[in-house]
């Protein structure tokens, strides 16, 4: 693998970059406490589950559908505003939610009927939706302010974020709930909000003075879905690369939708989160890892083979009932999902030009989550009243009971056995088409995109003109 510069996080942009990411991990990491928290909030006042699978849906949708629109607000407005202006819509979205959960009169969130209730989710789903431009905003600052050689490191402390986004919340979350209920959890929202619009007011972000693409490429200055296809699908292989990862997402949303009951299966309650909150760490090992060796001058093959062991051991795991198999194959998919990510977003940073990057990863995003919600919702059923089913008593249990196993639990080991095998194939054959070689030929000879030249604001006090201009100090 061939080794890339190490990254300098003390002086010029990239400095600047290291503060834009401990800012937007404080962000996220609010945001998705808000979220879980909201999760086990609502389950503990109802006992619904059908409320939480909806909140779920919910989320999943939003992000599905707004993808685009927010990618658009990326690549026309300064990324220091669309960031800041994400975190102050964040902050009123949960100011009015405390309101309305304070005024509400006592016993209002029991029920999962309660108009009330889901009225408190949609305001707090829209507040944790709203931090979404910043996820699109990041991978973009990484074009803005890396040298084109240390990207794929960049890449990686941002998943690198994105893993410690997840350790800290699914404790903090649980803490919050239990001690102090959802009024702790959005004061608590409120106070960290605060002090990241304060932070980032502080951060200088060298960007040239944004124009509309109108007239230079054949698009518009709004949303342009019809501009960003025509982009995407002349850039040879690259639509089928958003369709690939958007397929994994399809397989992984009945991976998210099973993993819970099936680990509870094997272990307890609080077993089973401790073992969680360890295997989010290795998302941030996995992520340091990029940072540090990089990935290579072929991305492409990494994030294929990287999809080769994440479904393999989904594959392998379940064929016996163990929490080692389990603990391992979960670990290595926590491991290399850092290298899978930062892979895709490294080519797009390479194949795209800046100026519409935001309108690309927002479609990115929109098509690879919109498979997530479709399968989340259909795979519970039917591995509920087919699979288990045909596992615990029916020709299944009878064809491979002697050796797989019967039962709930097997059942569900079923679905995720086809689950990596399905995601097996799909990698193989990517590996055999045309659209993976053209990508890769066209990674390999694009140059790197920079910002567009143009004018630029007067430096603010203190910052070297040539570093408000976008280039290195001297």
């Amino acid at each position: 693998m061939t080794r890339t510069p190490a990254l300098d996080l003390r002086s010029g942009t990239q400095r600047v970059f290291a503060h834009l990411l401990a800012n937007n991990l404080l962000v996220s990491v609010m945001n998705y406490t808000v979220w879980f928290a909201l999760t086990f909030w609502v389950f503990l006042e109802t006992g619904s589950v059908f409320a939480t699978g909806l909140i779920a849906g919910i989320f999943l949708v939003a992000t599905a559908t707004t993808g685009i629109w927010f990618g658009s607000l990326v690549d026309h407005h300064r990324t220091h505003t669309v960031m800041q202006a994400s975190a102050v819509a964040s902050a009123v979205f949960y100011a009015v939610s405390l309101a309305v959960l304070m005024l509400a009169p006592e016993g209002s969130f029991r029920t999962a009927a309660s108009v009330p209730l889901w009225v408190l989710v949609v305001l707090l789903m829209l507040g944790v939706i709203a931090g979404n431009p910043r996820s699109i905003a990041l991978p973009t600052l990484v074009t803005l302010l890396i040298p084109a050689d240390r990207r794929d490191r960049a890449n990686g402390l941002v998943g690198t974020v994105t893993g410690a986004s997840m350790l800290v919340t699914s404790v903090i979350s649980g803490l919050l709930v239990a001690y102090g209920g959802m009024t702790a959890v959005l004061v608590l929202a409120l106070a960290v909000l605060a002090v990241a619009v304060g932070h980032l007011a502080r951060v200088d972000v060298p960007e040239p003075r944004v124009v509309g693409t109108g007239g230079t490429d054949g698009a518009g200055d709004g949303v342009d879905l019809r501009g960003t296809l025509r982009l995407v699908r002349g850039v040879p292989g690259l639509l089928p690369l958003i369709l690939f990862s958007c397929f994994n997402n399809f397989l992984g949303g009945g991976f998210m939708a099973l993993m819970d009951p099936y680990g509870l299966s094997l272990m307890s309650v609080q077993a089973w989160g401790l073992l969680w909150g360890g295997l989010s760490a290795l998302l941030i090992v996995g992520g340091l890892l990029v940072a540090k060796v990089g990935l290579g001058s072929r991305p492409i093959r990494l994030l294929l083979l990287a999809n080769v062991v994440m479904w393999a051991g989904t594959m392998l795991f379940p064929l016996v009932s163990s929490i080692l198999t389990l603990t391992v194959a979960m670990g290595l998919f926590m491991l290399v999902m850092p290298f899978a990510e930062a892979a895709e977003q490294t080519v797009l940073q390479r194949v795209v030009p800046y100026e519409r990057q935001g309108r690309v990863f927002g479609f990115a995003q929109s098509v690879e989550q919109a498979a997530s919600p479709l399968t989340a919702f259909l795979i519970a059923p039917i591995t509920q009243f087919l699979v288990i089913p045909w596992m615990t008593g029916g020709a299944g249990a009878d064809a491979i009971g002697s050796w797989f196993g019967t039962g709930q639990a097997r059942g569900i080991a079923l679905v995720f056995v086809v689950t990596g095998a399905l995601g097996l194939l799909t990698v193989g054959l990517a590996f055999l088409t045309p659209a993976y070689r053209r990508l890769s030929a066209a990674y390999a000879t694009s140059p790197a995109p920079e910002p567009t030249e143009g004018p630029v604001p007067p430096p603010a006090p203190g910052v070297p003109a040539a570093l408000a201009a976008g280039g290195e100090p001297s």
